[in-house]
């Protein structure tokens, strides 16, 4: 066995795919070189300069914090070839068109190593073409990587062979996909725009056909196929927007180039109204107008029974028929697809055409366009945000049923196409996906998923329905169990503690769950793990304090019924903090207020990239009182070995007062919520794997907890600096009274109280000063306000 290590990757083309997959890099650690042409003006390499600078400004951002910018090296097709040498991966991401790639591959080639692996970045243009001129060599280390757009937050990478490329460099590039850059990888045939964008295309195309059919507006239509329908929230058209018009024509202009011979050709054309937005410069988000256009505050739509000459906006805002929202409430498939299928309200029409399209789609190209039927599901899920994939969805209404459906709607020329279902779909079956693999019509079998060892790092990969795997929130052998944790091991040293409250919020049980915790981990097991089932799609880990359940509590006692609870909770932090074992949090999502305190009392956290953590309690009138305002003043002191404590102190004060959330976990390193030597995991996958190594290293190296120590704190002084800060802020109407009064308790809190500079104190004492102030704010109305306002609408009162 040898390594593959991929030292440095050159990224060709700083376009905004290229400059997005550099940044990408980046933030994995990766030392990457951005190249572009030369520039015609000012500073040779002024054209990859402004790529880098563009960076720092997108939103979502591309880089984890903005200082990273600055370690993407700059280059240029002129001077810099000879770098290439030194890279170990090569990937090419310029416009869409085969003649310019093939003109850079003529420059490029005779720089590249000997064992470096090429990749172009395409979105749907033939690997095998693009390959054309190269010698055998480097036909056999090229393939197509697809990333999406935005790189950095889409799960998706369709990796796409040639018949030349070498299995094994496949294998090291999948390794290296899915680990450092944290992609869920999809082989795909090479076919005109792989799997996602040919699926998901399609599916435009028909939702544009059968809207227009049922007269159904674009605001009704993106209400009906968004977050409805377990699809992005965003919907259709919204999402045409976003992708760019022009871009989704020249998707749609490469299928019907490359697919005369389709069964579904017809379809493949840029619709009349699309095509009369794009000669209008209508192109959608980046144009400022495209299905939609924003005018001041006002969100308007196309109104497509303008005259084909004018492009006319009017009021949007139109949604889904309330009998169409019950339906789509169903819980049971089935039944939901059922009553779709037999309404006679044209909203149900539409949805039940353009899910037929869709299944009719799928089952006829699955042997054409994908090895098997799951990674047509992935692909739709990861790349388009789909909840499940087509396939699911057709196995959880009824195989059976629906293949009947859809053949009676094919043979009444209701369907797109006349194309006939292939026989296997009628083979008997209940669906493509079973416990041991998924269906492949290519292969005529089924087939079980990729064996590679970069697997064995995910305890839980991603499933499909009908595989009928484990997930891990039933997984492995449990300890102890009851409605608020689960105590679990997978016959292991390391013992697994998961939430199972909503968005993981911590209340009473949580808290006592802790505790059961660490006494079974310190009696039993190497350390303690704690992790939730939901981490890598999409959970929270803990959104903080369960307000709701602490109502009832208020309800019936006031404040002072809280107090006990308020203490439970500092108590269970502190012995996370001073366990016998170390105690690691795996964060991935939302660490927000009791969630980020928790983390912060944990040895070691790892966190997956997309982790936000933040001290958020301000946005509710409180103040952090689990012990999170004590870890800033800890940690402070301890950063300052013997220098002035104020200058370590003021950045995490002013995140907590403000209530800053990270953006990223790199970002969370920077606002010292993650400290130095924390892990960084790209794939949220296998954020269990890398956690339970940190337990048994740390366990390995002889773990002892940390001593009890004094904290020295700057007192007076530092509420005196702080307070003068707050009093501008309130005076300039920066902040209100009450934020002004919130401040000025957490530099009371962080500073020590009314104490010399200097002074030393224990935990316990910065942990009174927390619950003191928490309890008196609870009794102050605007407070109050706060609260009820968060509680009811889900949004901070700014009072």
């Amino acid at each position: 066995m040898s390594n593959f290590i991929i030292k440095k990757v050159a990224v060709l083309g700083a376009g905004v795919m290229g400059a997005q997959i550099a940044a990408h890099c980046v933030n994995a650690k990766v030392p990457v070189i951005l190249f572009d042409l030369p520039a015609k003006e000012g500073p040779k390499n002024g054209i990859v300069l402004r790529a880098i600078d563009n960076l720092k400004k997108l939103s979502p951002a591309a880089l984890g914090t903005p200082e990273l910018a600055a370690q993407i090296e700059i280059g240029n097709y002129e001077d810099d070839l000879a770098c290439l040498g030194e890279c170990d991966l090569i990937i090419e991401a310029i416009a869409e068109r085969m003649e310019w790639k093939h003109d850079l591959y003529k420059k490029v080639a005779p720089h590249i190593a000997e064992h470096a692996i090429f990749a172009t970045n395409t979105s749907g243009l033939s690997i095998t073409a693009l390959a054309e001129g190269f010698d055998e060599a480097l036909k056999q280390r090229f393939c197509g990587v697809h990333f999406f757009n935005p790189p950095r937050y889409m799960h998706l990478l369709e990796l796409i062979p040639t018949a030349d490329t070498r299995p094994e460099i496949l294998d090291q590039l999948e390794a290296f996909l899915t680990t450092t850059l944290g992609k869920g990888v999809v082989r795909a045939f090479d076919t005109p725009n792989f799997i996602a964008n040919r699926v998901g295309i399609f599916g435009m195309l028909a939702t544009i056909i059968e809207a227009e059919k049922f007269g159904l507006t674009v605001d009704v239509v993106d209400d009906l196929t968004g977050s409805k329908l377990g699809r992005a929230k965003s919907g259709t058209f919204r999402t045409a927007d976003v992708v760019g018009l022009d871009t989704m024509s020249h998707v749609i202009r490469t299928m019907q180039d490359n697919l005369q011979d389709d069964p579904f050709y017809a379809v493949y054309r840029t619709p009349e109204l699309v095509g009369k937005l794009i000669e209008g410069g209508a192109l959608g988000q980046k144009s400022g107008a495209g299905f939609y256009k924003k005018v001041g505050k006002d969100i308007l739509r196309i109104d497509a029974k303008a005259e084909p000459a004018t492009i006319d906006y009017v009021p949007s805002g139109a949604k889904a028929d309330d009998l169409i929202g019950r339906i789509l409430k169903e819980k049971d498939a089935a039944k939901r697809m059922k009553a779709l299928h037999d309404s006679s309200n044209p909203q149900a029409q539409f949805l039940w055409a353009i899910f037929r399209d869709m299944f009719h789609y799928i089952a006829v190209h699955l042997e054409d366009i994908a090895d098997n039927a799951r990674d047509i599901d992935f692909a739709m899920r990861w790349g388009y945000g789909w909840n499940l994939g087509p396939f699911e969805i057709w196995q959880a209404a009824g195989w059976a049923q629906i293949a009947q459906w859809v053949k009676e709607d094919i043979d009444a020329g209701k369907a797109l196409s006349r194309a006939p279902l292939p026989a296997w779909v009628f083979d008997g079956r209940r669906g493509v996906h079973v416990e041991d693999g998924s269906w492949s019509p290519s292969q005529r079998k089924v087939v079980p998923r990729s064996a590679l060892p970069v697997y064995a790092r995910q305890a839980f990969r991603a499933g499909v329905f009908g595989d009928h795997g484990v997930g891990g929130g039933a997984a492995g052998n449990t300890v102890f169990e009851d409605e608020s944790v689960r105590l679990w091991h997978q016959d292991d040293d390391v013992l697994v503690l998961s939430f199972k409250t909503k968005m993981h919020v911590i209340g009473p049980g949580v808290t006592a769950g802790i505790h059961k915790a660490i006494a079974e981990a310190e009696a039993n097991y190497k350390g303690l793990v704690i992790w939730h089932a939901d981490a890598a799609e999409g959970g929270a880990f803990s959104a903080g304090a369960d307000l709701q359940s602490m109502l009832p509590l208020f309800m019936s006692g006031g404040t002072k019924a809280i107090e006990p609870e308020v203490v439970k909770l500092q108590q269970a932090h502190q012995a996370l903090k001073y366990a016998n074992v170390p105690v690691v949090a795996a964060v991935a999502g939302l660490a927000l207020g009791g969630g980020c305190e928790l983390l912060l009392h944990a040895t070691r956290r790892v966190a997956a990239l997309e982790s936000y953590i933040g001290l958020v309690e301000v946005g509710v009138g409180l103040i952090p009182a689990g012990g999170g305002l004590k870890e800033i003043a800890v940690r402070a002191a301890d950063a300052a070995r013997g220098n002035d404590i104020l200058q370590f102190l003021k950045h995490s004060y002013m995140h907590a007062a403000t209530a800053a959330v990270s953006r990223s976990a790199l970002e969370a390193q920077s606002m010292g919520y993650l400290k130095n030597d924390d892990v960084i995991v790209f794939n949220p996958y296998e954020l269990l794997h890398v956690a339970k190594s940190q337990v048994l290293a740390l366990h390995e190296a002889g773990y002892r907890p940390p001593r009890r120590t004094l904290v020295p704190v700057i007192g007076r002084y530092g509420i005196a600096t702080i307070g003068a800060q707050l009093i501008n802020m309130r005076d300039g109407g920066f902040i209100s009274s009450h934020d002004y009064k919130l401040g000025l308790m957490i530099a009371e809190i962080v500073s020590g109280g009314d104490l010399d500079a200097g002074s030393l104190v224990d935990e316990q004492w910065l942990l009174d000063h927390e619950r003191k102030a928490f309890m008196e704010l609870l009794d102050h109305p605007k407070t109050q306000e706060r609260i009820m306002g968060m509680m009811q609408t889900g949004k901070p009162v700014r009072n």
